[in-house]
C-alpha cells in the first residue's frame, strides 16, 4: 500500500536513531536529507562543530595549562581561523562516514533533496538537479531540526555579522566580538572566543541568563567570566546595529551605551526549519517559532501516524534527548513498548568552563518545600585538581534531609559533562548520601569531588 513503512525527514540525532530503530524492527525505511551530506544540523553546524571548535581552541591556546604556566602560555603563538577549521573538517568527515556506514549496514535508504508534504501519507522530494520524486509512507517522522532566528534589524553580511550557523566558517579571528543572546549557544561561543583572548561583550535583554541552571553555579560561572574580562551587558536590549566608518558593527543598547567590535554574533534563539515542508497538506500546525506540538509520551503530532522529534519540537533541544525521542517514536509507531525513560537526564553546556547539571536545582527544592542540605566540593581541593593546575571549578550536591536521597548534582569546571553521569546514575537509582560516603573513588581523580561534597553535606546534616 505504501512505498515505505517509515519515512524520516532529516538525518540529525532524532532522525537517524528513528531510522535505525525502525530498520532493526524489520521495517523498510527512507531518510530524506536536504543537505549534501547526512548528519543534519547536529553534525554540520551545531553540536559537533561547536564542540570541535571548543576542543581545538583549548588545545592550541594552552588553556588547560595556564594554571601552572601563567596566562601568557600558548601551545601555538599565532592561532588563525584556518587552524580551527582544519580539525573541524576532519571531525565532520569522520562523523559522516560513521553515519553513512550505519545506514548502509542496517538497510536504510537515503534520498537527497528537499521534502514537502503533498498529503498526510505522501512526500515530494525535490532534488538539486530538478528531479522530483513522490514517495509514500505508512508512518512519517519530522526531524528537520532548527535554524537560527534572523530578525530584520540585524544586518547579517557573512563578513563580520554572523548567525550561529555561519560563525563556524568565520574567515578570520577577530580581536573583539559582540555576542547578542546569552542562551546556551551564545554563552558557549562567547567563552570559546574569550579563551582565545578575544575581547568579548555578551549582551542579554533579560536581567539573568541560563535560568534553568542552579543560581549558585551561575554566580560561580559569572565570577570567572568577569575575571577573564568578559563584559556582561545583562538587562540591555539592542535597539540598533549600524556600521562605523571602519566597517565595524556598532550595537546601540536601550540603556544608552554602545558596543563596538570587529565582529558580531547574533545567537538569540532558533526556529523550526519547517517553512518548506508544506505542513498544511498534512494537517499539522506550527507555533510562532515554527515548532511542532507533539504528545510528549508518544511524540505523535495532531496527525496520529506522523511523528516529530528533536529540536523541531522545542525544549530541551539536546542531541542526547533527541536520539531517545527518535527511538521512542519509532517504537511507538510499530507497536513496541520501550521501557519508560529515566526520571532525570543530564544537561551539558560546553562553555569554558563546562557546566553540567542533573536533577533539581536548589531553587526547585525550595519551591517544593523539601527539607534539604547541600554539599560543596572545590576542584582545587582534589589532588587531581592540583596536578591539572585547576584554580576554579566546583561541584554542588543536594540531598533530602528526611530520606537522605540525592536530589540534584550541579557542576561547573573541567570535565563537568563527563563527571555528571555518576550523579545521574545514583539519582535515577534513588541512591542516598551513603553511596558517596561509603564508596571508594579512584585516586587521584576529579570524581573524588563526589566524596568531598558528600562528606560536606553529611557533616551539615549531622549537625542539623
Amino acid at each position: 500500500m505504501y512505498d515505505y513503512d517509515m519515512i524520516v525527514i532529516g538525518s540529525g540525532p532524532s532522525g537517524r536513531r528513528a531510522a535505525v530503530q525502525s530498520a532493526k524492527l524489520g521495517k523498510s525505511v527512507l531518510v530524506v536529507e536536504k543537505g549534501r551530506r547526512v548528519g543534519g544540523v547536529s553534525v554540520h553546524t551545531g553540536t559537533i562543530p561547536s564542540k570541535t571548535l571548543r576542543e581545538t581552541v583549548l588545545n592550541l591556546s594552552g588553556w588547560r595549562e595556564r594554571g601552572f604556566y601563567g596566562r601568557s602560555y600558548r601551545v601555538k603563538q599565532d592561532i588563525e581561523a584556518a587552524d580551527l577549521l582544519a580539525r573541524l573538517h576532519k571531525t565532520l568527515d569522520h562523523e559522516v562516514e560513521v553515519l553513512e556506514h550505519q545506514f548502509s549496514r542496517n538497510g536504510v535508504k537515503m534520498m537527497r533533496g528537499e521534502a514537502r508534504f503533498t498529503s498526510p501519507h505522501s512526500v515530494e522530494v525535490m532534488g538539486e538537479n530538478g528531479d522530483n520524486h513522490v514517495v509514500t509512507g505508512e508512518y512519517l517522522l519530522i526531524s528537520c531540526g532548527t535554524k537560527p532566528f534572523r530578525p530584520d534589524y540585524i544586518p547579517f553580511n557573512g563578513l563580520n555579522v554572523f548567525d550561529s550557523d555561519e560563525i563556524i566558517e568565520l574567515p578570520r579571528l577577530p580581536r573583539s566580538l559582540t555576542v547578542i543572546g546569552a542562551g546556551v549557544i551564545g554563552v558557549e561561543y562567547a567563552t570559546i572566543f574569550s579563551a582565545l583572548d578575544v575581547a568579548v561583550t555578551l549582551i542579554e535583554p533579560r536581567g539573568s541568563f541560563l535560568d534553568f541552571i542552579d543560581k549558585e553555579l551561575i554566580e560561580e560561572f559569572t565570577h570567572e567570566l568577569r575575571d577573564r574580562n568578559v563584559a556582561l551587558r545583562l538587562g540591555s536590549k539592542v535597539d540598533e546595529i549600524r556600521f562605523d566608518s571602519q566597517g565595524r558593527p556598532v550595537a546601540r543598547l536601550s540603556d544608552g551605551r554602545t558596543v563596538v567590535s570587529e565582529m558580531l554574533l547574533f545567537a538569540a534563539g532558533r526556529v523550526g526549519a519547517t517553512d518548506s515542508l508544506n505542513l498544511e497538506a498534512a494537517g499539522i500546525e506550527i507555533d510562532h517559532r515554527n515548532r511542532i506540538k507533539v504528545d510528549p509520551k508518544t511524540l505523535q503530532t495532531s496527525v496520529e501516524h506522523i511523528y516529530a522529534a528533536g529540536d523541531v519540537i522545542g525544549f530541551p533541544s539536546l542531541a542526547s534527548t533527541s536520539m531517545e525521542q527518535g527511538r521512542l517514536a519509532a517504537c511507538h509507531a510499530f507497536g513496541l513498548a520501550p521501557p519508560p525513560p529515566p526520571e532525570f537526564f543530564p544537561y551539558g553546556i560546553y562553555s569554558v568552563p563546562e557546566i553540567s547539571t542533573v536533577g533539581m536545582t536548589e531553587e526547585e527544592v525550595r519551591k517544593r518545600e523539601i527539607p534539604y542540605e547541600c554539599g560543596i566540593a572545590r576542584f582545587r581541593e582534589t589532588s587531581r585538581g592540583h596536578i591539572m593546575g585547576l584554580n576554579t571549578g566546583m561541584m554542588k550536591m543536594i540531598f533530602s534531609v528526611k530520606t537522605r536521597r540525592l536530589l540534584g548534582v550541579h557542576i561547573v569546571g573541567e570535565g563537568a559533562t563527563e563527571l555528571i553521569h555518576i550523579g545521574q546514575a545514583v539519582l535515577n537509582l534513588k541512591g542516598t548520601i551513603d553511596y558517596f560516603i561509603e564508596n571508594t573513588f579512584n585516586y587521584p581523580t576529579l570524581a573524588e569531588a563526589y566524596k568531598i561534597a558528600g562528606l560536606d553535606a553529611w557533616n551539615r546534616m549531622a549537625r542539623a
